[in-house]
């Protein structure tokens, strides 16, 4: 009989998680809160009491699963599985993986939040088990996974991917990460918004500046809302958004030479329109012999990636699995 694979996707609201069979099949997923009080340090064990309760419901014991897989956000080792820092949470040098295996006598192998979602696209989601893929997750900020021969790629320091930190403006808008014109600072839902904030002090009349006027604040669904409705400042951002985020996978996809560019998050939730913008800009900017072999497709897997992903990490740690 095939064990069963625990998928763990951290997250500073909430902590999701799934019992998935070998075909990646979610059986059961449910979610906790993130309790980040005093730098997180009570969800370890708040992961594991969620899940030992879950275990013995189905009566599946722990010989019958085969381990433990958590994509976690922040800065990971991931032959350690430790939390170098996840400002979010709190962690810092966080022995995420050690703790975990203690606690739960089971395998536990860790990965960055972005890199599990990839991973679980292109097992089961719109990545179709490629040898060559980036990844983009628009959200809050830009996160970014690549998996080159097969393999995810980690990097020396763990920061391989992080193409939101790319940067695309030159003395640009100040990145959480201490840097300018990050590419984060444009393309994320914060981005955008910062985007409209400049454009409504330019264009006082518009349909942007109006709607801010009534509610007080605004969003990249209000953004894409204004923009169908044809508020010129609105198609500005999101014809310019759309422009940066082509140019970005562009040259990261001369590095990588890619068959796939998935992009997921919130902000894709604009859907194709958006997601056609950002291909045309991708073909217009890139090498040809680059373009003419890539899709740009949006994601497909949604909230699941992660705990799909950090499923797949398991099987690609225990039996040297690849794509």
């Amino acid at each position: 009989m095939e064990k069963s694979i625990i998928g763990v996707d951290v997250g500073g609201t909430t902590v999701k998680m799934g019992i998935i069979d070998n075909n990646g099949i979610i059986l059961d997923k449910w979610e906790i809160p993130t309790n980040r009080t005093n730098s997180g340090e009570s969800i370890v064990t708040d992961i594991w009491k969620s899940l030992s309760k879950r275990l013995n419901q189905y009566n599946i014991s722990k010989e019958a699963v085969e381990g433990i897989g958590v994509g976690a956000p922040g800065f990971i080792d991931g032959e350690t599985g430790r939390v170098i820092e996840a400002v979010n949470i709190g962690w810092k040098n966080m022995p995420l993986s050690d703790n975990l295996q203690t606690i739960s006598g089971m395998p536990v192998f860790v990965a960055n939040d972005a890199n599990a979602a990839v991973m679980g696209e292109n097992w089961k989601g719109a990545g179709g088990n490629v040898k060559n893929l980036i990844a983009l997750t628009l959200g809050t900020g830009v996160g970014g996974g690549i998996i080159v021969n097969g393999s995810i790629l980690n990097g020396e320091s763990g920061m391989a991917g992080e193409i939101g930190h790319t940067t695309v403006e030159t003395g640009g808008i100040l990145c959480n990460c201490g840097r300018r014109g990050c590419l984060e600072t444009i393309a994320s839902a914060t981005g955008m918004v910062n985007q409209a904030k400049v454009k409504m002090e330019q264009h006082p009349e518009s349909l942007l500046a109006a709607r801010y006027e009534v509610s007080g604040s605004l969003t990249a669904k209000d953004i894409f809302e204004l923009a169908n409705e044809d508020d010129v400042p609105c198609n500005d951002i999101v014809a310019y958004t759309a422009d940066v985020l082509g140019l970005a996978i562009s040259n990261a996809a001369t590095l990588i030479n890619p068959s796939k560019i998935l992009i997921g998050g919130g902000v894709s939730g604009a859907g194709e329109a958006f997601i056609q913008l950002i291909e045309k800009a991708f073909r217009q900017y890139a090498l040809a012999r680059v373009s003419d072999v890539c899709d740009v497709k949006l994601a497909q897997l949604g909230n699941d990636a992660g705990v799909i992903g950090a499923a797949f990490l398991v099987k690609h740690k225990l039996r040297n699995l690849k794509f």
